[in-house]
């Protein structure tokens, strides 16, 4: 007499083995259903069917594609500051010639020092003009991407459409307050991170070995409140509509610490990276682009992450899940 399907089943998995893949599997469903698990689950989905990775990495291009007008700009203000100071120039050619060894390269530095010099505000009115560009079209860029994360619906919605010229001028508004969020957020963790030492051999401190962790964990939460102050500026200027508070508030949290994180992380890692050889002559370019690319994903993904979070008083849970 044949085997049934379920007798079939038990002589091909056995019962204690069965046993154990359904309390595995009951594990799992309990695990996914804790709600901040869920609530991750739902933002990684959201994440990856919105294309946060492509547009992470067309950000960390455009971002990458935006240094060289800066360069541009800096390389003109040395030629400024150098024709103002010509005691500075004659004594940079002559480092240049006393210490490098190959004559054909020490040439060419000093040609093109003269060149910074001689065309310093041609290279400066052409590299600020294209910074300008680079750095609209950049923010709208930017603007674009957290929009597709945030709105209800993946499909850019025909109220969204602006004139050309009023979306560069708010995107210009946009990226210069983006300027000023990041001079202050640098400033505040420049100040944090320097100050403490100073500080403690100001009062003669130094024997007190619990005050150098205390001044860190200080200047870190200083630096993690800096880091806030940018992100929720980002997530209030740029969208089209306004976040609701508590998922703000919480995602923008989210964001400043994986920032730091990011931060920390680069900060150990590409001293090491500068050792090798391949590092000291492509270190400084792959961690730019390690550092864009990663601040693009973090931005977008707690993007993400705000737009899927529910609560127990959000009476719209059905209709959102439907339309994400």
């Amino acid at each position: 007499m044949p085997m049934t399907e379920e007798q079939q089943k038990k002589t091909i998995i056995p019962p204690p083995v069965e046993k154990t893949i359904g309390q595995a599997t009951r594990f799992v469903d309990w695990f996914r259903a804790l709600p901040v698990v869920a609530h991750l689950l739902r933002a990684v989905d959201r994440f990856n069917d919105r294309m946060g990775s492509q547009f992470g990495a067309a950000i960390t291009y455009f971002s990458f594609l935006s240094l060289i007008p800066i360069l541009m700009v800096s390389f003109a203000a040395a030629g400024f500051v150098l024709a103002s100071h010509p005691y500075l120039l004659t004594e940079l050619i002559d480092k240049i010639v006393n210490n490098i060894s190959d004559p054909t390269l020490a040439n060419t530095l000093k040609n093109t020092v003269n060149t910074a010099v001689q065309q310093r505000t041609t290279v400066g009115l052409t590299g600020l003009a294209i910074a300008l560009y680079s750095g609209v079209s950049w923010m709208g860029n930017m603007r674009e991407a957290i929009r597709a994360q945030l709105r209800d619906v993946w499909e850019r919605n025909p109220q969204e459409k602006e004139k050309i010229y009023f979306r560069y001028l708010r995107d210009l508004i946009s990226l210069t307050g983006l300027v000023i969020a990041l001079i202050v957020t640098l400033s505040l963790t420049s100040v944090a991170g320097s100050a403490q030492a100073s500080i403690v051999r100001a009062l003669g401190l130094d024997g007190i070995e619990w005050l150098r962790p205390a001044l860190t964990t200080i200047a870190l939460s200083i630096s993690i409140a800096a880091n806030y102050l940018l992100f929720l500026w980002i997530y209030l200027a740029l969208p089209r509509h306004r976040p609701r508070k508590k998922a703000l508030l919480r995602g923008t949290l989210l964001a400043a610490i994986g920032f730091e994180i990011i931060k920390s992380i680069m900060t150990w890692t590409l001293p090491s990276l500068a050792r090798s050889p391949s590092g000291a002559a492509f270190g400084s370019v792959i961690g730019l682009m390690a550092f864009f690319y990663f601040f693009a994903r973090l931005t977008l993904f707690c993007a993400a992450w705000i737009a899927t979070a529910e609560y127990k008083d959000d009476e719209q849970i059905p209709e959102r899940r439907k339309s994400a």
